[in-house]
C-alpha cells in the first residue's frame, strides 16, 4: 500500500508543487488547505478546507486520518503589510499555534515516519542584521524572537516523543505560479506590466540600487521535500535551498519584458507594496478586455506586492546587505537539483498567462 502525505497550506507556492511532486510519484495525498490547490497532476487526491487556526475543528477534521505516514507543513500566517508583523509576537504565537493543532491530532492516531517543515533566510536574521555570507546551516541559532523556532523547538520535541524524523528546510526567494500568497513574485511582476502597457507605459525595473539575489523554483522545493521523506541522510538535518546560481534584478528585466510583450523601459523607481493597490480598476479593465480569470488586483497579489519593495531594495539608499547561503550540504547529502532562474521566472510567467491569470503576451 502508498504512504499517505498530508500537506498542509497545499494550495500555496510549496504545498501545491509538493502535492503534484507527491501525486507523479504515487504517493496518497491528503491536501490540508482553505482553497484546493491548484495543480498540475491528473491523479485524484483528497481536499481537506480546514482552518489551522481553529483548534477545535482541526481535531475534528484531522483525528481520524490514521493512514498519514509522513506530513509537509508548508502553511504560514502573515498579516497584512507583511514585514512588520515579521517581528510581533502574536504573529509567532499564531503559527506555533497552527502547527500544534495539526500535529496534535495527528501525532494521537496516526504512525508518523517524517515532518517536513519550512523556515527561509530569516532564520539566519536577513530582516534584522546583516548575516554572514554564505549563511551555514552549522551556524548557532541567531539570536532573535521567530516562530520558526518556536515550530522547531516543538517538532524536535515531538519527533523524540512520538519516534518520526524531520527536515527543516530554508529556501531562498522561492519563485512559483500561485496568486493570493504572501511572497511570490511573478504574479506582482505580471501585473505591473499589463498594467503599463495599458497604460502605454513602458515597463522599467521599479527598485532601487542594485541588489544580488538567490531563487529557488518551487519545483525544487518540492524535489526536495519528496527526497528527504525517504532519505535517512536528511534526519534531523537544516538544509537551505537554492536554484544553485545568483541573480540581480535589473539583468532579468529584459527577459521579463520579453516574455509578457511589453516595451522594456529605463529605470523607474516605484513601490509596488504602495502603487499596484491603487490601480484596481485599470486591472479590471484588462481582465475584462482579455477575457481573464475573475481575479481582482487583490485576489492576484496577496501580500506579495510588499515583498517586491524588500526584494527589489525600493527606497533602499545603500547596498542591502547580501543574503546568500551555501547550499554545499544538501548537495553533499545527495540532493543535487539545480534550476536556470532566468528559465524559472520565464515559465512560471507563461504559466500564469496560460492560466488566464495573465494577458496574453501579443
Amino acid at each position: 500500500m502508498a504512504d499517505t502525505v498530508l500537506i498542509a497550506g497545499a494550495s500555496g507556492l510549496v504545498g501545491a508543487a509538493t502535492v503534484d511532486k507527491f501525486l507523479d510519484d504515487g504517493w496518497e495525498v491528503i491536501a490540508v488547505s482553505r482553497r484546493r490547490p491548484e495543480v498540475f497532476s491528473d491523479k485524484p487526491f483528497q481536499h481537506l478546507p480546514v482552518d489551522l487556526q481553529d483548534e477545535a475543528g482541526a481535531r475534528a477534521a484531522l483525528g481520524g486520518l490514521s493512514q498519514v505516514t509522513h506530513v509537509v507543513y508548508t502553511a504560514v500566517y502573515e498579516k497584512p503589510g507583511l514585514i512588520a508583523g515579521w517581528t510581533e509576537q502574536d504573529q509567532m504565537d499564531t503559527n506555533l499555534a497552527m502547527l500544534r493543532n495539526l500535529i496534535e491530532p495527528l501525532a494521537d492516531v496516526a504512525d508518523l515516519e517524517h515532518v517536513s517543515l519550512l523556515q527561509g533566510t530569516k532564520a539566519y536574521g536577513i530582516h534584522l542584521h546583516p548575516m554572514p555570507v554564505p549563511a551555514r546551516e552549522r551556524f548557532p541559532r541567531d539570536d532573535h524572537a521567530n516562530f520558526y523556532w518556536l515550530q522547531e523547538d516543538y517538532i524536535k520535541g515531538k519527533s523524540a516523543a512520538k519516534g518520526f524524523d524531520f527536515t527543516i528546510f530554508r529556501p531562498q526567494l522561492i519563485v512559483g505560479p500561485n496568486t493570493g500568497v504572501v511572497m511570490n513574485l511573478p504574479p506582482v511582476i505580471g501585473v505591473y506590466a499589463a498594467i503599463c502597457k495599458e497604460e502605454g507605459r513602458p515597463f522599467g525595473f521599479p527598485g532601487g540600487i542594485p541588489y544580488v539575489w538567490e531563487a529557488v523554483d518551487c519545483r525544487l522545493v518540492a524535489g526536495a521535500i519528496r527526497w528527504a521523506a525517504e532519505t535517512p541522510a536528511a534526519a534531523g538535518q537544516h538544509f537551505n535551498l537554492t536554484n544553485g546560481e545568483v541573480f540581480a534584478w535589473r539583468d532579468l528585466w529584459p527577459a521579463f519584458a520579453e516574455e509578457l510583450g511589453v516595451e522594456l523601459g529605463p529605470d523607474e523607481p516605484v513601490s509596488l507594496g504602495e502603487y499596484l493597490p491603487t490601480k484596481a480598476d485599470v486591472w479590471d479593465k484588462i481582465v475584462a478586455k482579455h477575457g481573464l480569470r475573475q481575479n481582482s488586483i487583490t485576489d492576484i497579489l496577496g501580500e506579495s506586492h510588499y515583498y517586491a519593495d524588500f526584494c527589489m531594495a525600493y527606497g533602499a539608499e545603500e547596498p542591502p546587505p547580501p543574503a546568500f547561503v551555501s547550499t554545499v550540504k544538501i548537495k553533499q547529502a545527495g540532493f543535487t537539483e539545480t534550476w536556470d532562474t532566468e528559465e524559472s521566472f520565464r515559465h512560471w510567467l507563461r504559466v500564469l498567462i496560460e492560466r488566464r491569470i495573465l494577458p496574453p503576451a501579443k
